[in-house]
């Protein structure tokens, strides 16, 4: 007897897809084993904040409690202003865990010691319909992601690309990169930028569903009002049962609080 799939609805603001999309990555098989054997760069970004108290609060229990600033873990930004970055100065150290250990060494020296049993984690600003993802370039010689791509890619490093389907463009990631750049802005909202195509394992709140136990899952719907602006509307799948539990997740996840960010510098 064929046991039909019991549907939910499910409703996430921006911050809350954030909080399940860390949730999906922290389940990862790669990450759980880099995490016990390996090294875990996590780069800085609104998204990764949220990936990097999910992480973290693993080894709370058996290692020492580290806390991150979630409104200092970015670099570039997405803000009213337009397209801005949090100074240098304001910015959160990224996390980097080495056999279940907080290192303090620099990103530069973690990245030059990655192997293909390491992990990568790093947001992207956009994502197209192919399931490409595209990071914005604010900095000239392209930043923490034009510096590590070449290793992480030569290497066979895992590279996770948290995103939230919020950020999804109708138009190819690989086309609209050729065509812009820093340099070829005439003017701009906030602060010209380059577009870096990426490939990498790409975290949606969809895949993150599927990771936590949903047999499938799919969006409905976007957008909304009253601070539910950006809002992702999914359609999940499975046996009464996980459905419950992803529910009960879903109701401790509601309510999560809107990603902030320290002082910006915009042009």
């Amino acid at each position: 007897m064929v046991t039909e799939k019991k549907k939910i609805l499910i409703a996430l603001t921006p911050s809350e897809s954030k909080r399940l999309i860390a949730k999906g990555v922290t389940n990862l098989e790669e990450v759980q084993r880099a995490l016990r054997h390996g090294t875990i760069i996590i780069g800085l970004g609104t998204t990764n904040a949220y990936v990097a108290e999910e992480i973290l609060n693993v080894l709370i229990g058996a290692k020492r409690e580290k806390k991150i600033d979630r409104r200092r873990y970015a670099a570039g930004v997405i803000t009213v202003k337009g397209t801005c970055v949090v100074g240098k100065e304001e910015r959160e150290k990224e996390v980097i865990i080495k056999s279940g250990e907080i290192s303090d060494e620099s990103i530069e020296k973690a990245i030059e010691e990655l192997s293909a049993e390491d992990v990568f984690i790093k947001g992207a600003n956009a994502l197209d319909a192919a399931g490409n993802a595209g990071i914005f370039l604010a900095h000239p010689t392209g930043g923490t992601i034009g510096s590590a791509l070449g290793t992480v890619m030569a290497r066979g490093v895992n590279f996770i690309i948290p995103v939230g389907i919020e950020k999804t463009i109708p138009f190819s990631i690989i086309e609209a990169a050729k065509r812009v750049g820093k340099e070829r802005f005439f003017k701009s909202v906030g602060k010209p930028v380059g577009l870096m195509p990426v490939h990498g394992k790409v975290i949606t709140e969809i895949e993150a569903l599927r990771i936590l136990g949903a047999e499938d899952a799919f969006p409905i719907g976007a957008g909304g009002v009253a601070k539910g602006e950006g809002s992702a509307i999914i359609c999940a799948e499975g046996s009464a049962k996980k459905m419950e539990e992803l529910m009960t997740l879903i109701a401790q996840i509601k309510g999560e609080a809107q990603a902030k960010v320290v002082d910006i510098e915009c042009e």
